[in-house]
Order: structure tokens, then C-alpha cells, then sequence
């Protein structure tokens, strides 16, 4: 009765209705047994892949983990999606790792910006906008994730390579440390090839190995039962781990970092954090808050996008923000970092079975128990590992194969991604989504211009008193001082202006007496498009110049009504149709027509 009651409640919230409540009405034994493989399975994916977002991010390891704990809970429990799964993810690395390492911001202002971006995810799916992020361009989309792998790709060169640099100890002593690089793309080049000098073979060789092992290992146990289960990215961390151990323990080899070499592990729940948020914070963390929704409900929508597709269902984009924008809300308080839905993780979670939420419940109990009983192991995982890891990640995001094809798109397509992409490289994510945004808005504006067309159909060149015209099979007859235009598409404020233009380049020996505009073809006016009407009615009545509207669609029209213009002119200079027009033309300069 209980749960009937809370179904009925939640249809009243207009689709605002968590997946979980539909999936949990006929669940049954059958149905749990493949969600427990399944989290079972993505939670072991997950493992290695928050670790490393963590640390690649500029914060501890543990955080990569509590994120995909806390935020993949939420995200089950709340979403819109029956299969999407949550958590840390390489597309924030670039802009975590740029707040942590900012002395103006640090952690604290890492957590306020999440909690913000947190409130945009809400705001966006409460107001039903869910729709509309699926509109950004996809060469912005392209460009901007492109730019991303490339700098993640960037950011573990240093730890495949082993690169370090010299430092003095509290004790006065001069000891090597990894190399600490710029936060910008070509600092960090510049950085690694001054301090190439440096370069650690054997560290060069553990990424390398796990590199390989990570790609080769699916392929080699693909048709070995459970083993095949098990993503390259933790056969490559076990197997890189174990040679580690050995190089050290056995041969002595030293210069091979490992998690627990840069930082100490807590396996154990973290303390709740409310960090303070000022009005100053507020302000300057805003932009970055609003990168970091953008970019999540991105990404956490073309996630649900591709699940939909595999499963055949179909996902509640508002109801997958708001979840989105608590998980983000909440995880801060933890210590977490920002968390969108993953990809890869929803594919292998639909590939092992999972079909409702509770598969992303489990995958979050999994690295629950895992963080509370296996984590102090985790200090024995090499960095050059992580890093092998981090790499394949950036290939996977890269989509070069989607950036080629986009080069051969039209010029306005190539520019928007190359420059999204350049920026996102050379400045930051913020600044590349801004300004991609932009130029995409004035390309879109330019080509809405194209297709908007000002046709004149008879001005006053013709010596003979009348023509027969024959316009879109019509066969109009236009009397001797009378001008018709025809605006075909959108008027707007750059058609607006365009017609100005016309007008006012008609001399005054070509004026006509009567002007006909005929909008049948007008589908929609804006503010400047009324503005630049009235004045040129304006102009003109001072000249004398009778104008008339002929066709204007009922929603136009309603927009002309709201906006007053109607005052400006007679209720008689405004005719239906285009005959009718023609005929009051004729009244006013005292003719008629003759077929």
C-alpha cells in the first residue's frame, strides 16, 4: 500500500520521478543476482580508474574513491537512468587539478566550486532544461573533450618518464623529488624538457609493461571465464605492482615511485567537511562552478544517451541533473571531488548484466568495503602504473578518429573545434567552452542571416503603368507606384538591419508612393526586428509613403499586438492576404487593375 502510495506521488512531480521506484515494482531474485554480478564487477573497474583520477586531480587517492562512493550512490538512488553509473571521471582532472593547485583557492575553494556546480545540476533539471544541454554543438562537445585528453595525456608524462628534481629536506639535506611542472601545456613541455636529464629507465619500463598489459590482456583472456571479467587497467596496476616489488625487494633498484612514496592512505570514513563560503569565493568561483555543471550534464546526458540505446529504454534527463546536482552537493562534504556519470563504467555495467539501479548501489558498497579493508595495500602501486592507466583513459577520450572526420565538416564546424580545442589546451576548459560557445552562436546567426532572404518584387523602374509578375507560380499584377518586398525567413536583428539597408539606399526618384512587405514567410520577429519596422513606417508616413503589411502569421502577429506596433498604424494597412493588399494599394493611388 505504502509503496503504491509513493508511486502515485511521484507521478504528480511531472516525470521528476527517480528510476529506482519504476525498477524496484516487479524486481525479483533473477533480476538481483545479475545487478550483484554486475556491481561486483564495476566496482573492481572502478578501483583503479578512481585512484588515479584522484591523484592526477591534485588530490589524495582516498578522495577518488569516497567520490565514486558517495556520488555513485546518489546517482543510483535519485537518477533518471536505470543503468547510469557515477563517480569521478577524466574530464574534471583539468579543472580539479587547477583549483587544488591555486594558493588563492586550494581544496576549500575545489569543494565550494563542486557545491556550486552542484546548485546549477539542480537548478537546470528542476526548470526543465535538461533538453536543453543536448543542444551545445558537437564540435564544442568534440573539441573541448579532445583538448582534455591531450592535457591529461601531458600530465603523466612526468611520471612515465620519472623525471624528478632536486629539493632540501627539513634536515638541510639536498634530496630528489618528482618533478613539480607548471600548471599550463607548454610550461609542463618546456618543464620536462629541461629536466629530461633525469630520466629513469626502469620507471620507463613499468609504464610501458603495464601499458601493454592493460591493452593486450583483455584480447589474450577473452575467452577465459571470470577472468575476462576483469578490466586491462587492473591486471596492468596487480602486475605492475608485483614487478615493482620485486625490482626493489630482490635487485635493489630504486627511483620507482609509488603511491605510498607521495602519500599516506586513511582507509578508513572521512570526517564531514561544511567549508565556509564567502561572497568573494562565490564570485570568483562562479565561472569555474558553471564549467564544471556544463561539462557534467554533458557528459552524465550523452552517458544516459548511449545507455538508452544499448537497453532500449528511455532516460529522465531532468531527473538525471538533479541527481547529478546532489550527488555534487553532497560528495564535497566528504572531501570529494566533482562526479558526472561515466561512460565506461555504464557500458560495463550493461555489458555484465546490470539493469536497474541497485547494480550502481552495490558498485558503491563494493569500493565501500574495499576503501575500509584493502586500501593500505593500495601504497604499493606504482606511480609509472597510474600513469599507464591514465594515458589509455586519454586515448579513450581523445575520439581522434570523430576529430579527423570533423576536419573534412564545413569551415564553421572546423573553426569551432579547432579553436575549443586549442583553447581548452593552451588556456583552460572555462575559457574554450566560453568562447566556443560564442563563436558557435555567431556562426549559427550568420547561417539563420543565409537563409533569410529580402526579395524585391516590383519597384518602380518599369515605364509601363502595370506588370504581370509571376512570383512562386503566382500571377500578381502591380500597379505603376507601388513596391512589394518579401521577406522570406527569420527577421531578426541582422535581417532587420539588412532591410534598413535596402530602404534607405532607394533614392528618391525611386521611391515608390505605396510599399507592400509581405511576412507569410516570416516565422518569428524579434525586439530589433519591431524596432527597425516602426521606424521605417515612421520614415515612411513623413515621406508620405503608404506601407502596408500583407500576410503576417498569426504568430507574428500576436508578438506585433504585445509589442504595441499596431499602434503606429491603421488597422486598414493591414491585410490578410496579398490580393487584398494589391487592391488597397490601388485605392491609395487612385488605380485599378486590368487582366
Amino acid at each position: 500500500m505504502h509503496y503504491e502510495l509513493c508511486i502515485m506521488n511521484c507521478k504528480k512531480m511531472k516525470g521528476l520521478t527517480p528510476r529506482i521506484i519504476g525498477s524496484l515494482k516487479h524486481y525479483n531474485r533473477e533480476t538481483f543476482m545479475k545487478d550483484l554480478m554486475a556491481g561486483l564487477i564495476v566496482g573492481i573497474v572502478a578501483l583503479p580508474l578512481a585512484i588515479a583520477f584522484g591523484i592526477a586531480s591534485g588530490v589524495t587517492p582516498e578522495k577518488g574513491i569516497i567520490t565514486a562512493i558517495v556520488a555513485g550512490f546518489i546517482i543510483s538512488v535519485l537518477g533518471g537512468t536505470k543503468v547510469q553509473i557515477g563517480g569521478p571521471t577524466g574530464a574534471f582532472i583539468v579543472i580539479i587539478y587547477g583549483i587544488v593547485n591555486n594558493p588563492e583557492y586550494g581544496l576549500q575553494g575545489l569543494l565550494i566550486a563542486t557545491m556550486l556546480a552542484g546548485v546549477i545540476l539542480i537548478g537546470l533539471g528542476a526548470f526543465r532544461l535538461g533538453a536543453v544541454i543536448k543542444f551545445i554543438p558537437y564540435p564544442i562537445i568534440i573539441g573541448f573533450t579532445a583538448g582534455i585528453a591531450a592535457t591529461i595525456f601531458t600530465t603523466q608524462m612526468g611520471d612515465v618518464l620519472g623525471l624528478t628534481q632536486e629539493a632540501v629536506s627539513n634536515t638541510g639535506e639536498v634530496i630528489r623529488i618528482p618533478l613539480k611542472t607548471p600548471g599550463d601545456f607548454i610550461g609542463k613541455w618546456m618543464c620536462y624538457a629541461k629536466n629530461l636529464q633525469t630520466f629513469n629507465l626502469w620507471n620507463f619500463i613499468v609504464a610501458i609493461g603495464s601499458l601493454f598489459i592493460i591493452i593486450l590482456s583483455p584480447k589474450a583472456l577473452k575467452r577465459i571465464p571470470v577472468l575476462n571479467k576483469i578490466p586491462g587497467s587492473l591486471y596492468g596496476i596487480l602486475l605492475g605492482t608485483v614487478a615493482v616489488l620485486v625490482l626493489k625487494n630482490h635487485f635493489g633498484i630504486e627511483g620507482i615511485d609509488t603511491i605510498g612514496d607521495r602519500f599516506h592512505i586513511q582507509a578508513q570514513l572521512p570526517k564531514m567537511i561544511v567549508p565556509t563560503i564567502t561572497f568573494e569565493l562565490f564570485q570568483t568561483l562562479m565561472p569555474v562552478a558553471f564549467t564544471i555543471a556544463i561539462l557534467g550534464a554533458i557528459e552524465s546526458l550523452l552517458s544516459a544517451t548511449v545507455a538508452d540505446g544499448v537497453i532500449s529504454d528511455k532516460h529522465d534527463s531532468n531527473m538525471e541533473l538533479i541527481a547529478q546536482g546532489i550527488a555534487n552537493m553532497v560528495t564535497p562534504i566528504f572531501g570529494g571531488i566533482p562526479a558526472t556519470g561515466a561512460i565506461a563504467r555504464t557500458m560495463t555495467n550493461i555489458n555484465n548484466g546490470g539493469r536497474t539501479p541497485v547494480a550502481g548501489i552495490i558498485h558503491a558498497v563494493v569500493l565501500l568495503l574495499i576503501l575500509l579493508v584493502l586500501m593500505p595495500f593500495a601504497e604499493y602501486i606504482p606511480m609509472a602504473a597510474l600513469a599507464a592507466v591514465l594515458i589509455i583513459v586519454s586515448y579513450n577520450m581523445s575520439g581522434w578518429r570523430t576529430f579527423r572526420g570533423l576536419l573534412k565538416n564545413p569551415k564553421s564546424d572546423v573553426t569551432v573545434l579547432l579553436v575549443t580545442f586549442f583553447l581548452t589546451v593552451i588556456f583552460d576548459l572555462t575559457i574554450a567552452i566560453e568562447i566556443g560557445l560564442i563563436i558557435a552562436c555567431a556562426l549559427f546567426i550568420k547561417r539563420v542571416m543565409e537563409t533569410t532572404e529580402i526579395s524585391v518584387i516590383r519597384d518602380e523602374i518599369d515605364p509601363s503603368d502595370e506588370a504581370d509578375m509571376n512570383i512562386h507560380e503566382e500571377h500578381l499584377i502591380i500597379p505603376k507606384g507601388c513596391a512589394v518586398y518579401e521577406i522570406n525567413g527569420p527577421y531578426f536583428f541582422g535581417i532587420a538591419n539588412k532591410f534598413d539597408d535596402l530602404m534607405l539606399n532607394l533614392s528618391s526618384s525611386r521611391r515608390p508612393q505605396v510599399q507592400i512587405i509581405r511576412m507569410r514567410k516570416v516565422p518569428f520577429i524579434d525586439s530589433t526586428g519591431i524596432h527597425n519596422l516602426a521606424n521605417l513606417i515612421e520614415m515612411n508616413h513623413e515621406l508620405g509613403i503608404h506601407v502596408i503589411l500583407s500576410g503576417v502569421t498569426p504568430k507574428v502577429h500576436s508578438q506585433l499586438e504585445k509589442a504595441g506596433f499596431y499602434d503606429k498604424m491603421n488597422p486598414d494597412h493591414i491585410c490578410p492576404h496579398i490580393d487584398i493588399a494589391l487592391q488597397k494599394a490601388r485605392e491609395f493611388l487612385g488605380t485599378s487593375a486590368t487582366k
